[in-house]
Parts: structure tokens; C-alpha cells; sequence
């Protein structure tokens, strides 16, 4: 049996090895419809993602429009020193990093605890009624939500305030103070995006063996024992891996969701990178310092990436790189 099994192995490396000697050509002639479903995914990718980098050029130069990108003069690292000597760079960095870091707190942790009850629903109903309304706000831009924050959240005239002032109480400015600003602005951001989040962890979820839940009922384990001890556990590898591309984002953030939901009254968390990079590229036409700014947002963000990976591997996850 040991030297059967020994042949059929030698058979498949064999023909393993004759199809890896096929060129490419062949693969292409065989394949070629789903070669072709990767050309307009690839075109956007190479158009709007690398076709871009040409511009990174500017972060190193004093462009002037008149000149072009090549007439323009080199001078190397001036631009970096300019805007980390800029007293708007301190402030963007640190807005930044607290909306990023508290929205990854919230906004993170939110879709997986929704999972965890949507999978302990029964009704199929029930379940699917609420996925679709869960799922609704991922699919509404920005200036539409900020549009509906302040219809029901305004101050002045929000539904949310008027039914404050008729039971009595007294007008609270969701939008127009600070604090308040940043409370809302974290609740509205978990609105948005908890519902889509939870299809990656619910698919995580159908894929695992009914039988652990079987044997953790057999130990006698509820409902939250089994959350605990099974359902976590099997989508650990993908909540480290959403874990590690979201800690990418920490030094972005979302310019349209800022955008849509400052104000002149609340000026204290409005100034991030992304509003920094609009005001100095598209309002002043400012684009070397524009530039140097958003290489500098990619860079660290990449660094973050790279280190919570490693960090991963070493505490025994598989990570992504």
C-alpha cells in the first residue's frame, strides 16, 4: 500500500511539473475569459493608483504652475521642513491620530459584537430584515449623512432637539460644540459603517464546523460561553487581518466625513490631514506642500501597517505580508 501511495504521488508531481513547463500562452488561451474579467480592476488600479505616484515628485519641488512639474525648481527636503515648522501640521497630526484611533475603537469592535448577536438569531426573517437595514447607510455618501445629522441633530430646528424641548428639557448642541461634535461624529461613523462590516465576520462565521457548537453544548456551555469560546476564536484570523489593514488607516481618516460634518462653530477637531491636504492643495494651490503632506500620511501609514503585521507573526497570527 506504502509503495502504491508512493506512485500516485510520483504520478502527480510528474504531471504538476509538465503543466508548470506550459507557457504562458497556453494559460492565456485557456483562461482567457477570466484574464479578461482582471483588465478594468487592473486599468483602475494602474490609472488611479500608480499613474498618480508620478506627482509625488512635487513633495521635492517649489512647483509653480507656470513652470510645470519639470521647470519647476528642486529643493529637496525644504518642503518637509516648511510644513513640519507649520503650526496647522501639530494639530492635523494629533486630530488625526485621536478620531482615527477612537473611530478604531468603536467603529472596529461594533460590526464583530453585531455578528456575534446576529448569529444567535433564530428567525431568518427577522435576521435578514435587520441585515439589509444595517447594511443601508454603508451604501450613502457622506454629504447625504452630513445632510440628515444636521436635519435631526441641528440645534436650532433637528427633530432630535425639538423632542428634547417638548419633553421638558433643554436643547443640547450635538454639532455645535466640541465635545459634543466629537461624541456625534464617532456615534454617526459606527452608524455607517457597523452593518457592512458584520458581512465579513458573518461569512467568517458560516464557516465554522457546527460540530464545536455541538460539543461546547454537550459541555454544557450557553450562549455567551460559546461566543467566547468557539465563535471568536474561529474569526480570530480575520479580525487580526481587518485589524492590521485598519491600523493603515490610522494617520488617513476620511476627508468627506469630516467635510460633511464641520462647521465654523466646532474648530477644535475639524483639522486633519486629509482637510490640511484639501486646504493647501485645492483652496491656496498650494501642491508642493499638499504633496509632502499626503507622502508623508502614505508613509507612516504604511510603517504602521508593516509593524502590526510583525507584531502579529510574533504573537503566532499569520498576518498579511
Amino acid at each position: 500500500m506504502t509503495v502504491e501511495n508512493a506512485s500516485i504521488r510520483n504520478d502527480a508531481a510528474v504531471k504538476k511539473a509538465r503543466l508548470d513547463d506550459r507557457p504562458l500562452t497556453y494559460y492565456l488561451r485557456r483562461d482567457w475569459q477570466l484574464y479578461s474579467l482582471l483588465l478594468l480592476p487592473l486599468a483602475f488600479v494602474l490609472i488611479f493608483k500608480y499613474a498618480p505616484m508620478s506627482g509625488l515628485v512635487l513633495a521635492f519641488k517649489d512647483y509653480k504652475l507656470a513652470r510645470g512639474v519639470w521647470g519647476s525648481e528642486w529643493v529637496g527636503f525644504e518642503v518637509f521642513r516648511e510644513i513640519f515648522a507649520n503650526r496647522d501640521f501639530g494639530r492635523a497630526v494629533r486630530n488625526t491620530l485621536l478620531l482615527n484611533s477612537l473611530d478604531l475603537l468603536f467603529s472596529f469592535t461594533a460590526p464583530i459584537l453585531l455578528a456575534l448577536l446576529l448569529n444567535e438569531v433564530k428567525s431568518v426573517l427577522f435576521k435578514k430584515v435587520n441585515q439589509t437595514l444595517l447594511y443601508l447607510p454603508h451604501f450613502l455618501s457622506w454629504i447625504i449623512i452630513g445632510a440628515i445629522a444636521y436635519q435631526l441633530l441641528g440645534e436650532g430646528s433637528g427633530v432630535v432637539n425639538n423632542v428634547i424641548e417638548g419633553m421638558g428639557g433643554t436643547r443640547v448642541p450635538f454639532l455645535q460644540e466640541d465635545t459634543n461634535w466629537l461624541i456625534s461624529y464617532l456615534a454617526i461613523g459606527v452608524w455607517q459603517s457597523m452593518g457592512w462590516g458584520t458581512i465579513i465576520y458573518l461569512a467568517a462565521i458560516s464557516s465554522i464546523n457546527p460540530e464545536l457548537y455541538e460539543a461546547a453544548t454537550v459541555d454544557g456551555a450557553g450562549r455567551l460561553r460559546k461566543a467566547w469560546n468557539v465563535t471568536l476564536p474561529c474569526i480570530r484570523v480575520t479580525i487580526v487581518t481587518l485589524l492590521i489593514m485598519s491600523l493603515g488607516r490610522v494617520m488617513d481618516g476620511s476627508f468627506e466625513r469630516v467635510y460633511a460634518l464641520m462647521n465654523r462653530a466646532t474648530t477644535e477637531f475639524t483639522t486633519t490631514i486629509p482637510v490640511l491636504v484639501y486646504r493647501w492643495g485645492i483652496e491656496s494651490g498650494d501642491f508642493s506642500r499638499a504633496t509632502a503632506l499626503g507622502l508623508f500620511q502614505a508613509i507612516i501609514g504604511l510603517v504602521l501597517v508593516i509593524a502590526a503585521d510583525r507584531i502579529a507573526k510574533k504573537l503566532g497570527e499569520d498576518g498579511l505580508i
